[in-house]
Parts: structure tokens; C-alpha cells; sequence
């Protein structure tokens, strides 16, 4: 038997032990647990999408003072009790204070005494709440209240939005704008996060070619991984593709690493002739197969490969076999190398517009339309198979996922789905 029915023969019976999907999942999380992914000190204004490698605390009580919530006057509330449009209350105004007025020169109000202040500004000492300017009267030197306040009506109380050393961003959040915000708030100019993951992608096929050239095939897989990849706010690297050659696929690879914290291939996954990535990746020193071959329609020929340490994703060529493969495994990945929250897509309940049937012990990821019928949503099935169908993503709004021990699901039947677009 020749070196390459030999290595058609591994495949084949490789594939005879396909991995479920949870316990894909499984070894995959024991094999990047101990991944450390370095950290860096950034300006917060320029943290945006970033994780976080801790909780980040205010350094500040946000306010930091108490200060007026309206256009209006700070009041000793107790001085206003019974206050009415036929019996005000007349106090003297002694200060008109703004937003930008230091502390050093508010002056404490008395009883039977006013402050005007405006949004944003301190309460003078004393003051412990404030009347909006449409319940009074002002005559340029006496103010006419006619409504009541409580204690600390229309104030905002120091440290009602941040306590010092309260959580403002919890690690394993993403740093979205309104965070950004707050933590400019309490003081801080700069955080530490994690850096950014470098993702590379590498496409295998003498086939492939970049542009239409009325023969071959376009990759349209490698730029959809790449901007998946960008998508989960990675740094994402373009390794080329290279021929149906195992030697040119290994040195590829080893070319890639040390760039890259993860790396993807496409194609040559499966157990034709021409499937070279496995055979590849084994050859390398220090490197060892996860696992190879999932129970998932459409992504079975998908694996996975560490070489000294590093993860490595054999996806299929076809484009949707890939984008599941991707959102299955890849970005599984990428969230506990980074420690991240997994992100779980939106679920609607929709009713099936026709019947899906499927093996038993396989999980299927299927594209489905969903639209808005009446009062209820309705799912189109797209396409069970077919891995290589841009267009089941491109009609496609939503996954529905069928478990390994449901054979599938009867017209009518209601079943949850996960909105990957928008509603239709």
C-alpha cells in the first residue's frame, strides 16, 4: 500500500469515529484551557470592543458631589412644607451658581434663604433639595415658591450612579460605548485588556482561484471566515491559498503560527485523495489531532489540531460548512482564550412551514427564513444540505438547531429558532 492509500485509509477510518458535537465541544475547551493570552494597558477612549482582564472598578463616587437634576432653586426643604399657589413661600436669593462653579465659592443657604442653580451644578451646604423654576416667582430678589419638595427632590445624590470600587465593567463584558462612558465618569484614562487574538486563515485547494477566470473556482470561503473573524473583533491574517500539495500545506502552516494565536484552514478536511490537511498537520512535530469528523449536517469533515500548543481548525471548503463550523467551534474558542461571555443569538418561537427530517445522532444546523404571519412568526426552511449554497445565507435570517436525538420536526410544529439577521 502506497504513503498515499495509507493516509486515505487513516481518514476513512477517522471517520468511521465521528465526535458528537458536545463532546467536540468538550475536548476542545480541555485543550485551549491553559492558553494565556497576553494583556495590555490602553486609553480607555480607545477601548472600545476590547475585553477587560478583570472587573474594572470606579476609582470615584460618580457623582462625586450632590448636585442639582433641573433648572431651578436649592432650597432647605423643610422651608417649603405647605407651599401652595394661594400661600408661597418667599426666600431670598443669595447666589445664582452654574456646572462650572468651584466649591470654594458656594456659599451655605439659611434658613429662609435660596440658591438658583442650573443643571449639573452643586448644591450649596445646607441645600437638600431644589424647586423647579416653573413653581416659582422671582422678582430679582426674593423668590415665590408655590409647591413643596421632598428631602432631596431633584437632586442627584453623590454616588447614586458609581460607588467607589463598584463594578462598572465586568470582566468578560465587552467594552460597548455606554461602558466607555462610564468609565471615563469615574476617573479613569486608562484599563488593562486583553489584546487583540490573531486569527489566520488558511484556504487549500489547486482549484481555488481569486477572481472569475471562466475556469476554477472562486474562494468565497476565505473571505467570509475573514470577515467572521473581524466580526468577533480579532485581528484576522490572510495566509494565501495554497495547491492540493502536502508538503506546500505544511510549510504553509508552519509559516503561519508563529503569527497567529489561532489558525483555520479550509478544505481538504475529508477523505478524498486530495484531503491533505490532517495528513499535513501530522506530519509536523508537536502536533496532535483533537478531533476530526463531527456528527453536524452541514460541517462534518470539521476538526481541530493543536501543533505545540496552538489550536488549529480544519473547516470545510464549502462556505456554509464553514460558517457553521466557525460558529460552533471557532468562536467557542476565541471566548475562552479571551474570557469571554459567549454571545447567544436572540430565540424567537416560530411554526415550521413544512416538514424537516434528518438522521438520528446528528445535529443539524439549518437555515431558515423567519417572517412575521399575522401574530405569529412562521420559519421557512431553506436547505438541510447543500454546504456549499451562499444563498441559504443569504435568505436565511435565522439557525434552527435539531439535537442528535430528534429525528426532525412536522409542518406546523413550533420550535425555537435563533435570529442571526433581522426580521423579515
Amino acid at each position: 500500500m502506497s504513503q498515499s492509500d495509507n493516509s486515505l485509509f487513516f481518514r476513512t477510518e477517522l471517520f468511521k469515529t465521528l465526535k458528537g458535537v458536545d463532546e467536540a465541544l468538550s475536548l476542545l475547551e480541555s485543550s485551549v484551557k491553559d492558553i494565556i493570552l497576553d494583556s495590555i494597558e490602553i486609553d480607555v477612549k480607545d477601548s472600545l470592543h476590547h475585553f477587560p482582564v478583570e472587573d474594572i472598578l470606579a476609582q470615584q463616587d460618580v457623582p462625586n458631589f450632590d448636585r442639582s437634576a433641573v433648572d431651578g432653586y436649592a432650597v432647605i426643604s423643610n422651608d417649603v412644607i405647605g407651599s401652595s399657589p394661594t400661600n408661597p413661600i418667599i426666600l431670598k436669593v443669595i447666589q445664582t451658581i452654574y456646572a462650572a462653579t468651584n466649591f470654594d465659592e458656594l456659599k451655605p443657604i439659611n434658613h429662609g434663604e435660596a440658591s438658583i442653580v442650573y443643571t449639573g451644578a452643586p448644591l450649596p451646604p445646607n441645600a437638600d433639595a431644589v424647586v423647579m423654576f416653573e413653581d416659582t416667582k422671582f422678582d430679582g430678589v426674593m423668590v415665590q415658591v408655590f409647591r413643596p419638595v421632598s428631602p432631596y427632590q431633584n437632586v442627584s445624590r453623590k454616588g447614586e450612579d458609581f460607588t467607589k470600587g463598584s463594578v462598572v465593567v465586568e470582566r468578560g463584558s465587552m467594552i460597548r460605548p455606554w461602558h466607555l462612558a462610564a468609565l471615563l465618569s469615574t476617573g479613569l484614562d486608562k484599563i488593562r485588556v486583553y489584546r487583540r487574538i490573531r486569527v489566520g486563515v488558511i484556504s487549500t485547494g489547486s482549484e481555488l482561484t481569486e477572481k472569475y477566470k471562466g475556469s476554477g473556482i472562486i474562494n468565497t470561503t476565505k473571505p467570509l471566515l475573514l470577515s467572521l473573524i473581524n466580526e468577533e473583533f480579532c485581528e484576522a491574517k490572510d495566509f494565501g491559498t495554497v495547491p492540493d500539495d502536502r508538503e506546500v500545506i505544511k510549510e504553509k502552516i508552519l509559516q503561519a503560527l508563529p503569527e497567529v494565536d489561532i489558525l483555520l484552514t479550509t478544505g481538504g478536511t475529508s477523505v478524498g485523495a486530495t484531503d491533505l490537511v490532517s495528513d499535513a498537520l501530522s506530519s509536523i512535530n508537536g502536533s496532535k489531532i483533537i478531533f476530526h469528523g463531527v456528527r453536524m449536517r452541514p460541517g462534518r469533515p470539521t476538526g481541530m489540531a493543536l501543533v505545540n500548543g496552538k489550536p488549529i481548525f480544519m473547516l470545510s471548503g464549502y462556505p456554509v460548512a464553514s460558517f457553521t463550523g466557525f460558529e460552533v467551534f471557532v468562536k467557542h474558542a476565541i471566548n475562552l482564550i479571551r474570557s469571554s461571555r459567549k454571545f447567544d443569538y436572540p430565540k424567537v418561537r416560530a411554526r415550521l412551514s413544512r416538514r424537516l427530517a434528518k438522521p438520528v445522532g446528528v445535529k443539524a444546523f439549518v437555515r431558515v427564513k423567519v417572517f412575521k404571519v399575522g401574530e405569529e412568526y412562521v420559519a421557512e426552511p431553506l436547505r438541510l444540505t447543500g454546504s456549499g449554497l451562499l444563498s441559504t445565507l443569504t435568505r436565511g435570517n435565522a439557525l434552527l438547531v435539531i439535537d442528535e436525538n430528534v429525528e426532525g420536526y412536522d409542518e406546523g410544529d413550533v420550535v425555537d429558532v435563533q435570529l442571526i439577521g433581522g426580521l423579515i
